[in-house]
């Protein structure tokens, strides 16, 4: 038996509430974290999650855009969120948590997009997702963040070549040009302690995808996905990491599905 912990852009709880149902059904995650909820806190269908059997849930929405949720079987206090680069966007959502093995934090991220041109001097949408990125750099810094640390969510960015479709293709595209990858490759590498818990599991010369444009005419067969959506964590939770997950299928559940798919991680249950 295993617990799991799994990270979704659904690009609209209300208009894709179904298609999470029927997942949370069929695989029974201990905590789900949801990107882009696109409502404002008392419109999120709190009753069918508790119907669901998560009753506990730390939600940060907006007005048709942004928010993020944690929805969880677990009890979940001190919930918070965060701004940043003063910009009034709901992006982030923290609550304390224990799963059986100590008490820890989780952290929902949807980082910016960034628009379409990779040049912060003429597009403010990418200069405030590396405006984004830098905070991060500093807040991770702090000495809470060496130990009982989860990060999850959409990050827009995918930081491995072999985490897009086409590595040679995609540098001048937002999302995998040269200062995001080396940006959050910082963040995972730079001395915080941070464990990437797919690609722990899942070797860097497999390629893999967690998103696929609604441009594409048919997504499954040209198969040209980034992977956006991560989960990582400080190595003391990542000891008890055993396996990793990327519901590709879960693209094409509906005629109309989130671009994105779930994303799990797997833990021992103690």
């Amino acid at each position: 038996m295993t617990q799991s912990i799994v990270t979704w852009n659904i690009n609209s709880i209300r208009l894709r509430l179904p298609m999470v149902l029927d997942f949370l059904a069929q695989y029974r995650p201990d905590v789900l974290m949801l990107q882009e909820i696109k409502c404002t806190n008392d419109q999120f269908p709190r009753n069918a999650f508790i119907e669901a059997g998560y009753p506990h849930m730390a939600v940060h929405g907006q007005k048709g855009y942004h928010g993020v949720a944690i929805v969880s079987k677990f009890p979940l206090t001190d919930i918070s969120s965060r701004v940043f680069c003063e910009i009034p966007e709901s992006r982030h959502v923290s609550a304390l948590t224990d799963l059986g093995h100590g008490p820890f934090t989780l952290h929902n991220f949807y980082i910016p997009a960034g628009g379409d041109e990779p040049d912060p001097l003429v597009n403010p949408k990418f200069k405030h997702k590396l405006g984004f990125l830098e905070e991060l750099r500093t807040w991770f810094a702090e000495p809470v963040f060496q130990r009982a640390q989860l990060i999850a969510g959409d990050f827009n960015i995918a930081p491995h070549e072999n985490d897009v479709w086409s590595h040679r293709q995609l540098l001048k595209v937002v999302s995998h040009t040269p200062v995001e990858t080396e940006a959050l490759n910082a963040l995972l590498t730079g001395g915080h302690g941070w464990v990437d818990l797919v690609r722990k599991h899942v070797p860097y010369d497999q390629k893999l995808y967690s998103w696929w444009s609604y441009r594409g005419l048919n997504w499954e067969k040209s198969d040209r996905g980034r992977r956006l959506d991560h989960i990582w964590s400080t190595a003391d939770i990542a000891e008890r990491s055993i396996g990793a997950e990327i519901i590709k299928p879960a693209r094409g559940w509906t005629d109309k599905p989130s671009d994105h798919v779930p994303v799990i991680a797997r833990f021992v249950r103690p």
